[in-house]
């Protein structure tokens, strides 16, 4: 047999009959075998029956969100979960030993990645799909309407203002230092109310991921 032929039926001298396959014959086998399992695959994920998850996000007022999330939606959603659960932007400010300039970096890294996992989804599957419209709308969303309005207001001013102090006192801590700034009450109070609406919304993206316990919970 060579390597061309597919199936090879041979007669031996006793009248026995011989089927032999040939090597591509079996590379073909193996590449629809795989093909199969693949669509099946794609087919079960297609048709899940994934739970529907809804809240009110206060986080920029983004406001009522309803989504039954596909398999791809549910990956997208496990990813973003992680960056902000694993962030200074997804854990409560604590004014008594964070460093404001860290919670800024934090978000700062925090928009670069959820960007990114935006570009990760299909293009095609945000046109099919509303509910993945309305998660890619949550997740940016949420950085526009939820994180950008404090950081215009507040960062450049202060990172110059804390770049300075900081230079200038190297007996103070981060904290002694943040803390003098003339308008540190205004923008602390301003970090935590997004600090917090940011943690509700962080638990909201876990529901998408893991599914949702109470759907009465304001976040």
């Amino acid at each position: 047999m060579s390597g061309q032929d597919f199936v090879l039926l041979k007669i031996a001298s006793t009248g026995d009959l011989t089927l032999q396959f040939g090597p591509l014959f079996l590379l073909l086998v193996l590449i629809g075998l795989l093909g199969f399992l693949f669509w099946r695959r794609k087919a079960m994920n297609d048709t899940q029956d994934w739970s529907i998850v809804e809240s009110e996000i206060s986080l920029g007022n983004i406001g009522k969100v309803k989504i039954k999330p596909s398999y791809e939606d549910i990956q997208i959603a496990h990813k973003a979960w992680v960056e902000l659960a694993t962030r200074k932007a997804g854990l409560p400010f604590d004014e008594e030993h964070d460093v404001i300039v860290d919670v800024y970096n934090s978000w700062y890294e925090l928009f670069r990645e959820m960007r990114s996992l935006t570009k990760q989804i299909p293009a095609e599957k945000i046109r099919k799909s509303k509910d993945t419209q309305e998660l890619v709308r949550l997740l940016i969303d949420a950085l526009n309407l939820g994180l950008r309005p404090h950081l215009t207001r507040w960062q450049a001013k202060f990172r110059r203002w804390y770049s300075h102090e900081l230079e200038t006192d190297k007996k103070k801590t981060p904290q002694q230092i943040q803390r003098r700034y003339r308008e540190y009450r205004a923008l602390v109070d301003d970090l935590r109310d997004v600090n917090e609406k940011l943690v509700a919304y962080t638990m909201f993206i876990k529901d998408i991921a893991h599914g949702q316990k109470n759907n009465a919970d304001k976040l």
